[in-house]
């Protein structure tokens, strides 16, 4: 008898010692990872709102690359699948092509289809590009990226036209006439197909090419390792993945301290020889990038005002998503798809946000909103919150009309200069802590920081922040959602493999389809930077900025019509 109760209390202690090296094991892996394991990832999908333990398997690309160790419900698979069908990009006809045979913007040239023909306002004009190698020989497949434009530069008109690639080395361009006068066209190769291959094995294979870093320090005693959303190699790592959204971010370990230790996030700096000699001569700032086509003959049509214009054929359209979204007509955007007022004194923007709280989300791009309102309106007064200058979060407040204005950072990957770890605040998560309603104002952009990774990383991104904004929209539906889209920007051969134009073209038409059908409103940006007249810039001028906030604000403030 005692022989068995012994043998009962045997068992039991080795099963106790057991559970204890299983649950030191477990925490030791969640604190360093190896090749085979991610732990700790939690994932939400759109059917399961709650938190669920990721089913993560080894990525066939690199260690610890959360795109490909994403848990997709059916719906969420068939979804990515499909918008990644509608950004497929044309490929070359043969895996090398040499340089004297790539496009050449200067043997291309245009020509406008029946450019004596009698055009008035609101007609449709037709242009057809004819693409040409360095031997001057005629294009025989697509997949070039260009971009075109029409205007009027003494009326400080401008609108962008829709291109058609016909994949033999022709593009058509329909531009809408809006403006009666001179129209001039211009087209621009902004990379030949031979570079967007390039572009595309880029994002595929380095998303590492931005590397990112954090500080972690104890007392005296501080570290510093590099981060990403993808670490190769088998050293250790921390892992800093978002408990709720399930976004992953990794650091190395440091040797001495422990993860909790982070302190701050910084922009590490840019991965240097990333191209082929033969490949760099597809990203040449004087030849092939962003380069003029020069007209074969005229470079313009006379266009005759319309007898009797009817502004709802013309400047307005029911379909939130039409091309071209507006143009330019004395330096002020014309939406065509609402009425938008010119707020031209503070006055009329006090009146507009009095008693409201706005929460401006995003990049750089989006501070410069913040930075717009604070300078333009002089009540409201920027509260020093001690935080880096152009990182945030940043605080205008208006005591006398009861204006508070606020602007953050989405979280990383942003490259931004150093951001306390405590200040890395999901976009996702900060709407949910929203509560909403007629008085709250909320406007996000999020796409520059993402250009470096893969599709995949960008989808999830957004897919967590339209959850979120569904459930504010359903708990508030009188909350104002503004979504403001990429926008052009200069271009060099470092900054092409980077930020491309291209890369930020695909993000955008992501975007828009994802968020298409939801109760948020768009600021068209891309548009709004690509019809002015000004160089592009990353961050665009006062001029497009003042029309982007107009934009903004007329959503906020609609006009009674």
């Amino acid at each position: 008898m005692w022989r068995d109760s012994f043998r009962l209390q045997i068992f039991c202690l080795l099963m106790a010692v057991l559970a204890v090296v299983v649950l030191v094991h477990n925490f030791f892996q969640l604190e360093h990872l190896d090749d085979d394991t991610v732990s700790g990832s939690n994932w939400i999908t759109e059917n399961n709102v709650g938190r669920s333990l990721s089913q993560t398997t080894k990525s066939d690309r690199k260690p610890y690359c959360g795109y490909k160790q994403q848990t997709l419900s059916k719906r969420e698979q068939v979804e990515q699948e499909s918008l990644l069908a509608a950004i497929q990009w044309p490929k070359l006809p043969d895996s090398k092509i040499a340089f004297v045979q790539s496009t050449d913007p200067a043997h291309s040239d245009f020509v406008i289809v029946k450019p004596s023909r009698f055009f008035k306002v609101g007609d449709q004009l037709e242009v057809l590009v004819h693409m040409k190698d360095f031997q001057g020989k005629p294009k025989q497949y697509g997949g070039d990226y260009l971009q075109a434009r029409i205007h009027s530069p003494l009326l400080k008109a401008g609108a962008t036209g829709k291109i058609v690639d016909c994949h033999n080395g022709l593009y058509k361009v329909f531009f809408t006439l809006f403006w009666p006068g001179e129209v001039k066209v211009s087209v621009s190769l902004v990379h030949p197909s031979e570079a967007i291959q390039v572009l595309l094995r880029l994002r595929e294979e380095r998303p590492d090419r931005v590397y990112f870093k954090s500080s972690f320090k104890s007392g005296r005693y501080s570290e510093t390792t590099e981060c990403n959303i993808c670490l190769p190699g088998d050293l250790p790592v921390c892992n800093f993945t978002d408990l709720y959204t399930g976004e992953p971010w990794f650091c190395y370990k440091p040797r001495k301290l422990s993860c909790a230790s982070r302190i701050s996030h910084a922009k590490g700096g840019y991965q240097k020889g990333l191209l082929t000699r033969e490949e760099s001569l597809f990203f040449q700032s004087d030849v092939n990038i962003k380069r003029p086509i020069l007209s074969s003959g005229p470079d313009s049509v006379i266009v005759k005002p319309k007898a009797f214009i009817d502004s709802s054929s013309i400047d307005r359209a029911e379909d939130s998503m039409v091309s071209p979204s507006g143009y330019y007509y004395e330096d002020q955007w014309r939406s065509r798809t609402h009425w938008i007022h010119h707020f031209n004194k503070s006055d009329d923007i006090t009146k507009c946000l009095q008693g409201k709280v706005i929460h401006l989300f995003g990049d750089s791009t989006m501070r410069q909103w913040f930075e717009y309102l604070t300078a333009f309106v002089p009540d409201l007064v920027e509260f020093n919150l001690g935080s880096p200058k152009n990182v945030g979060p940043f605080m205008s407040v208006d005591l006398k009309h009861n204006i508070l204005l606020k602007f953050r950072c989405h979280g990383p990957p942003i490259r931004f200069s150093t951001v306390f770890s405590s200040e890395l605040h999901y976009i996702a998560n900060e709407l949910n802590g929203i509560v909403g309603g007629r008085n709250t104002v909320i406007a996000i952009t999020i796409w520059s920081h993402f250009s470096t990774f893969p599709v995949e990383v960008y989808i999830r991104r957004l897919r967590n922040i339209r959850r979120s904004i569904i459930q504010l929209l359903d708990r508030s539906p009188k909350t104002s959602i503004i979504i403001r889209t990429a926008n052009v920007q200069e271009l060099g051969p470092e900054v092409s493999l980077f930020n491309s134009d291209w890369y930020s073209f695909q993000l955008d038409s992501v975007m828009r389809k994802m968020f298409s059908g939801i109760a948020v409103h768009f600021v068209d940006a891309w548009e709004m930077s690509l019809a002015h007249y000004l160089p592009h810039n990353l961050h665009p001028k006062e001029i497009i900025v003042k029309n982007q906030i107009n934009a903004f604000l007329s959503f906020v403030c609609p006009l009674q019509t």
